[in-house]
């Protein structure tokens, strides 16, 4: 099937404009060096890189993975070259290539959020930030700001006001949480250009031979297909309360059809991640099935979609 007209399929990051709704996810692909082999990188809307620290960072014990149904566990803990392995050599790669970068940023103390925001602003290519407040594969769960409101919203105010006024920032939400929209509505106020949704879910494999815990760190964060109905049940209940703040949505998104369901639900953009591990073309190819997606229904642009489900 052909497309029966152009859709333009622009959006924007806060204030940044981007030719795609489709960028990488956090922790999937690195730094994007992986994917240059498969995917032309300054087609998608942005290359969001592994979460950095201050500090390099060598991650939790392994094993690290394990499949699970319809997805997978990952225990990683934040492995990292540390913000001097970052701007030293990942950034200048994605620069020299065109690529936009969206960094995650981690860390531990609302100083390390903040220090980290500053020594990124104005540093070329970088289009802007994901606050990650909310991996479950950290030694401490204490670590996981975004399971408190108050927590959630110093950091994001301290990045917001450390942070290149030109660039714009996202909170990165965790739905091991009671209330998502009380949690939305603290990081909005605390000046959160928007927000990106899902972080993985915390969750355990035991294996029945061992009859121990599958991953060294014994609890993982939960990704892929198996997620995906509770990823869009979030982005809808953020949007329907909060219309006006952009959602980044991801979780469990293969195809064009998965994509367009966050869409719908309020999402401007999305980020594909564990799919890339069995297709590394995924993220090109989740764009152009959106494209055909909303073609076939006869919106003319993307933004036209944004919410459509709720109307």
């Amino acid at each position: 099937m052909t497309t029966p007209r152009p859709v333009d399929m622009s959006t924007t990051l806060g204030k940044a404009e981007i030719p795609s709704p489709v960028l990488t996810a956090s922790g999937c692909s690195s730094f994007g060096r992986e994917l240059e082999p498969f995917v032309d990188l300054t087609a998608i809307g942005a290359v969001v890189t592994k979460s950095v620290q201050l500090r390099p960072r060598s991650g939790r014990p392994t094993p690290r993975m394990a499949e699970t149904p319809s997805g997978m566990l990952n225990s990683i803990g934040l492995q990292g070259p540390g913000i001097d392995g970052l701007l030293a050599e990942e950034l200048p790669w994605l620069a020299e290539r065109g690529v936009r970068a969206f960094v995650s940023i981690a860390g531990t103390r609302v100083e390390d959020f903040a220090e980290l925001a500053r020594r990124l602003a104005g540093v070329p290519g970088v289009l802007g930030l994901e606050v990650n407040i909310s991996c479950p594969n950290v030694e401490s769960r204490g670590e996981v700001f975004a399971c408190d409101p108050v927590a959630a919203h110093d950091v994001v105010a301290a990045v917001r006001e450390a942070a290149d006024p030109a660039q714009p920032v996202y909170a990165k939400l965790s739905p091991d949480v009671t209330d998502i929209v009380s949690v939305a509505r603290s990081v909005a106020d605390a000046g959160a250009d928007g927000l990106s949704m899902i972080n993985t879910l915390l969750g355990l494999v035991i294996d029945p031979d061992t009859m121990k815990p599958v991953l060294g760190g014994v609890t993982g964060g939960l990704s892929g297909p198996a997620i995906r109905p509770v990823a869009l049940r979030c982005v809808w209940q953020v949007h329907a309360a909060l219309p006006d703040v952009p959602i980044l949505g991801m979780g469990g998104i293969r195809s064009g059809l998965d994509a367009l369901q966050f869409v719908l639900a309020g999402a401007s953009a999305v980020s594909v991640g564990t799919a890339v591990f069995n297709d590394p073309t995924a993220v090109a190819r989740v764009h152009t099935e959106l494209e055909q997606a909303l073609a076939d229904r006869g919106f003319a642009s993307l933004a036209e979609a944004v919410g459509y489900a709720h109307r």
